[in-house]
């Protein structure tokens, strides 16, 4: 029987379905089995399923399978790549390959011509064998092979001849190492790339889920340091001859028809120029409230506060834990026709609809507190500053709030109770936090466990914190990820939010009018019903979202 008979029979295919297949198999040349998964009809996996039955060739799971080094040295890195095949085992004069292509009878011929064994093919999906290549042999592999194999000449650090460097980075092999680079970061959700010079080493790295990783990358990619930097450089249009000051620039790109924005930071080190790119992907990032990972009761007090009129409602935590992504998700659940919203910032990092948004430039005077003493002309209903970072700064959001205005920003701060006696700290009288202090939370991220390697375990009870086992039954199961190809083998995808909102109550304005130290004020925030940071972490642990490990490595007791 023929693939079509198959799947006709097998009803996985109707017969509209397989008369398009093959109008689409006529026009571009494609086989029948491919013209069906490229029209989305055939899932590849149902494919592999029917081809193994009938041409009697195992399907193997890539993932579950440990890939010896004998057998990945068998075929050059280059076959690989251009053959799309990963070497599985090697075993009395027989190479088992895995393929999603049983049908490529001539490139089984010319494995076995090349390595003198014969070919024995298994079958995998194609992302799968695509993940194995990129963790085996590096991303840009093949690209790195092609340069290594050119008579592009690696110019030194020390080379003072710009026009060289230009040279160099436009080189189609380093754009297109560079763009792989880009693609396989945005690919696995990172929101950050890392690229680290050493003596005999350039390290990448992707920040994943809040966690640096190592880049699947060739060793080779150092020979081609001043080529990655040069072509960097001229992405973010800053100048590619100076090596010896820090500088920050911007790249756009356009992927899968979705605009993302990177910015970079490039800082002279002892072997080379060390490069960080912040990568800003609006369609991953922007979350509504509903989203962030509040508990029902937090959630309903925060929204709430921003529905006041007007006061201050501070966002507090450390560099990296979504107090910007908090403040976007509020702005987009209150602005409305009836609203007007503006935004200083620093910088920009989302465009949101229907909020008028600046950006800061200190450079020329356009700093946060004179930036926000002109928009409060502009007649808004709520302000968003990015950061308070200055008793100024804190002046002008305090007469803000006192106008009428409701004022949103970000602090830092450990805890939420922090953010009236930081204030304080800088020079703002007692009397004005008390009055327009509203709330403020504070927050981090926590990896959230792997959907798709999440297992129950019954826990060493004596290895868990004390604040744990109070409202955890004996007996009682946790979760954790196994680890899989989907997380890297780490347990973890995603992050979720943990949560501590202090409200400004009688009681506890007050205490700032006295200047009450940061535990007084906790004391007090707690007998008003505050749920605590650490306390939301154990929530989630119970809850099955993370693990105890993720909140002690981010809430301390």
């Amino acid at each position: 029987m023929s693939i079509a008979e198959i799947l006709l029979e097998k009803e996985l295919v109707t017969p509209a379905q397989l008369t398009e297949a093959m109008d689409l198999r006529s026009g571009e040349g494609l086989r029948l089995d491919r013209a069906l998964v490229q029209l989305g009809y055939l899932s590849e996996d149902k494919l592999l399923e029917v081809l193994s039955e009938q041409l009697s060739i195992p399907l193997i799971d890539l993932a579950s399978i440990e890939i010896s080094k004998e057998a990945l040295s068998a075929i050059p890195s280059k076959l690989v790549f251009r053959k799309n095949v990963v070497p599985v085992s090697r075993d009395n004069g027989t190479l088992t390959v895995a393929t999603s292509d049983p049908f490529d009878l001539y490139s089984f011929d010319e494995l076995r011509l090349l390595t003198g064994l014969e070919i024995n093919p298994v079958l995998a999906p194609q992302d799968e064998i695509a993940k194995v290549i990129k963790a085996r042999f590096g991303v840009g592999g093949d690209t790195i092979d092609a340069m290594m194999g050119t008579d592009l000449e690696v110019i030194s650090e020390t080379s003072e001849d710009g026009q060289d460097l230009v040279e160099m980075a436009q080189e189609a092999s380093v754009i297109k190492l560079v763009n792989e680079i880009f693609m396989e970061a945005i690919s696995e959700r990172a929101s950050d790339i890392h690229i680290e010079p050493y003596e005999h080493d350039l390290d990448v790295r992707f920040r994943i889920d809040g966690v640096l990783q190592p880049a699947s990358v060739p060793p080779q990619i150092r020979s081609f340091q001043a080529a990655i930097i040069s072509r960097l450089k001229i992405m973010a249009n800053l100048n590619i001859a100076e090596k010896r000051l820090p500088q920050d620039g911007r790249i756009k790109l356009q992927v899968g028809g979705r605009q993302i924005d990177i910015r970079v930071s490039v800082i002279p080190m002892l072997f080379g120029e060390g490069i960080v790119m912040r990568i800003l992907d609006k369609s991953t990032v922007m979350f509504t409230l509903p989203q962030l990972g509040m508990d029902p009761h937090t959630f309903g007090l925060f929204n709430d506060l921003i529905a006041r009129p007007h006061g201050i409602i501070l966002v507090t935590g450390p560099t990296g834990s979504g107090k910007t992504t908090t403040l976007y998700a509020a702005l987009e659940e209150i602005v409305s026709d009836k609203i007007k919203v503006l935004t200083v910032e620093d910088p920009v990092e989302y465009h949101l609809d229907g909020i008028n948004q600046i950006q800061i430039s200190p450079k020329i005077g356009m700093t946060f507190s004179r930036g926000l003493r002109a928009i409060l002309r502009h007649d808004p209903d709520a302000v968003m500053i990015g950061e308070i970072r200055d008793a100024e700064t804190a002046e002008a959001a305090i007469q803000a709030s006192l106008t009428g205005h409701l004022v949103l920003s970000t602090l830092h701060t450990n805890d939420a109770c922090s953010a009236s006696t930081r204030l304080l700290d800088m020079g703002v009288e007692p009397f004005l936090v008390a009055s327009t202090l509203s709330g403020a939370m504070a927050q981090r991220l926590v990896r959230a466990i792997c959907p798709h390697c999440k297992e129950a375990y019954l826990p060493d009870r004596e290895q868990l914190p004390q604040d744990l086992l109070i409202e955890l039954p004996e007996g009682t199961e946790l979760y954790r990820g196994a680890g899989c190809r989907k997380c890297r083998n780490t347990g973890y995808h995603g992050r979720s939010g943990l949560f501590e909102l202090m409200l400004a109550n009688d009681i506890i304005r007050e205490k700032m009018m006295n200047r009450a130290s940061t535990t007084e004020i906790v004391e007090a925030a707690k007998a008003n019903g505050m749920h605590m940071l650490r306390a939301d972490g154990w929530d989630k642990v119970r809850a099955g979202i993370t693990t105890p490990e993720e909140v002690l490595r981010v809430a301390c007791g």
